[in-house]
């Protein structure tokens, strides 16, 4: 069987495949179906510095080929996260787990990571500058790489664990943004979040979602993920993670071949609650079909 480990900012990883933020709770509630120890590791639901009841509802829209979500980031704040939610984790997780972070100023980023980087468990605090579903926060940070800088300079004063910047696709030079990132101090790039979508229902004539727009997400946007993975790869020198409609051990091959250190699955897991384990399963058969020996070996191969 060919080597399915790769080492993510200093951290080795036992295979690539990371459920995506939003997609997986805080885990335990999958490790009711399977032994979740198999993952890579997982990045949590997004946490901020407050609870939040999250966006009125209805959240969700389906669509060919994927989904639209305006969850709003509910949670229930950094202080419950840890009190609570990252005990009952350890229960059935053995492994350092990826905190997500969001917030609604820098202060905020700042406050949130430097009370995570104290805890053992994480390993790598992934700052989403890109959910595109909550006024007046991420979004407006993700689009500008002076704001973007400004976070991960702020995040990078406070902690000392991996900090990896999470991306909007909702940009004109996604590039530019990654970069200004790196150079502020950002130990990886986790791209691409959803991009804005939106759905109107044709009998009552109004937006399907509550919020209007949202997040849209599913094997829609595979091949403009692979695209902003390889242009962002080709950009940085920092560890790059790929994401964006990845559902099959053949998506993570090729989100790897395009630069991906390591590939996180998001709306798959809302389909298919088995489709990380899955994919885990099918990737060594993958392999041995593209005679590929160790994983980490074709990483940005398609350059």
């Amino acid at each position: 069987m060919g080597k399915m480990s790769v080492n993510l900012c200093g951290i080795e990883l036992d295979n690539p495949v990371i459920p995506a933020s939003g997609t997986f709770g805080f885990g335990y509630e999958f490790a009711d179906i399977y032994d979740i120890n198999c993952l890579g590791t997982f990045s949590f639901k997004g946490t901020t510095k407050d609870p939040r009841f999250g966006n009125p509802t209805p959240r969700i829209a389906e669509c060919t080929a994927g989904m639209i979500n305006a969850v709003g980031l509910q949670n229930p704040g950094v202080e419950k996260v840890i009190s609570t939610e990252l005990p009952k984790l350890a229960k059935c997780f053995d492994k350092k787990v990826m905190a997500n972070v969001s917030g609604f100023s820098v202060e905020d980023y700042a406050y949130t990571c430097e009370k995570l980087d104290k805890i053992d468990q994480v390993g790598w605090l992934e700052v989403n500058v890109s959910c595109p579903n909550v006024h007046g926060g991420g979004m407006s940070f993700g689009t500008s790489p002076e704001a973007a800088a400004e976070v991960t300079r702020a995040v990078k004063a406070v902690t000392t664990k991996p900090v990896i910047l999470k991306l909007s696709p909702n940009v004109t030079d996604i590039v530019a943004i990654a970069k200004a990132c790196e150079e502020a101090g950002a130990d990886g790039i986790s791209l691409i979040n959803t991009l804005l979508g939106m759905r109107i229902d044709l009998k009552t004539k109004k937006p399907v979602i509550a919020n209007k727009m949202g997040g849209f997400s599913g094997p829609a946007i595979f091949p403009l993920a692979v695209r902003m993975v390889y242009q962002v790869a080709n950009a940085v020198k920092v560890p790059v993670i790929g994401m964006g409609g990845v559902s099959t051990a053949e998506d993570v091959i090729e989100m790897m071949l395009a630069g991906a250190t390591a590939v996180e699955v998001g709306a798959a897991n809302l389909v298919n609650p088995y489709a990380c384990k899955d994919i885990i399963d099918n990737l060594p058969k993958v392999m041995e079909k593209y005679r590929i020996d160790n994983l980490s070996d074709i990483i940005g191969g398609a350059n």
